[in-house]
């Protein structure tokens, strides 16, 4: 198959529904051959079935492309390398990884049990740390041995995780920290050739059918916006050499693109000595006053 990414290697986490399952056909679609990884999880984590990700890759197939399928727990860092390992020695190299796999708890703060917060990081925060340790450490030793790769990770965050959002503190929490773990590997990996960003989709999914089902609705006619394939092409763009940005993290919401700009210095006061604790106050409100309004939490 043709397209921007004809000759490259992609491995998609959480590929076998929702917005994996449209990123690895439009890959796909690009060119690229796929291993299309999912659990096979319920919307909440529970289970395991490999028919989703089976699914795709006869999809996949049918449109004439190259996949396989596979079943890793992308949070367990052996089976994450596994996963890394079978998409070389299937294909022979590996080009691109997205991060996407996950599932929500979604709890009140104070309602929150410990093991809800355990699993909702550790599928999102960790299983985006683990494919990206391996798959950076196959990078590095190609670069090394003189083979510099022009690689490509998509992490996926989300409006959650740079806004906040009522009634999801882990997803929230796990969320921003994959912004901030795209940061610095887009600086770590530069060298090897690799380009790092990310994306924070707004797609109707498992995950948004439930809190935000009225705001997901399709329309009656027109363009559907909550479509979870109209995001994929702004991944596949990520993903191919034409990439030239690091360290990013874009909104996607049907056909809008938003550079979100996070974190940054805003005003500030300076004294050439400790503050004093009955000073703060004042100073504190005064770059308040000065400094941009920040945007509302989703759900306030």
């Amino acid at each position: 198959m043709s397209g921007i990414l004809a000759g490259r290697v992609a491995v998609v986490t959480g590929g076998g529904r929702g917005l994996g399952r449209e990123h690895a056909l439009e890959l796909a679609r690009q060119g690229a051959k796929v291993v299309v990884n999912d659990l096979g999880t319920t919307l909440g984590g529970d289970g395991i079935s490999d028919g989703p990700a089976h699914e795709v890759v006869q999809a996949i197939r049918d449109l004439g492309g190259e996949a396989v399928a596979n079943g890793a727990d992308v949070a367990d860092f052996a089976q994450a390398g596994e996963m890394i390992a079978q998409a070389i020695d299937a294909f022979g190299r590996l080009d691109i990884l997205v991060n996407n796999a996950g599932f929500v708890r979604d709890r009140m703060l104070v309602n929150a049990e410990e093991d809800e917060w355990d699993a909702v990081l550790r599928v999102h925060l960790k299983g985006h740390f683990a494919p990206l340790r391996h798959a950076a450490a196959h990078w590095r030793t190609e670069a090394k041995e003189g083979r510099v790769p022009v690689a490509r990770v998509i992490n996926t965050s989300s409006g959650a995780g740079l806004q906040g959002s009522v009634g999801q503190a882990a997803y929230s929490a796990a969320k921003g920290g994959i912004a901030s773990l795209t940061l610095v590997a887009a600086q770590e990996l530069g060298r090897y050739g690799v380009a790092v960003n990310a994306i924070a989709p707004s797609a109707r999914t498992r995950m948004t059918e439930g809190p935000f089902a009225d705001a997901m609705a399709a329309p009656a006619d027109g363009f559907d916006r909550m479509d979870p394939g109209n995001v994929s092409p702004v991944v596949a763009w990520l993903a191919s050499a034409d990439c030239s940005i690091t360290g990013r993290v874009l909104e996607v919401e049907g056909g809008s693109i938003c550079l979100e700009e996070g974190w940054r210095h805003g005003p500030r006061r300076v004294l050439e000595r400790r503050w004093n604790a009955e000073d703060v106050g004042d100073a504190v409100r005064g770059l308040i006053e000065e400094g941009a309004v920040p945007e509302p939490v989703y759900g306030a």
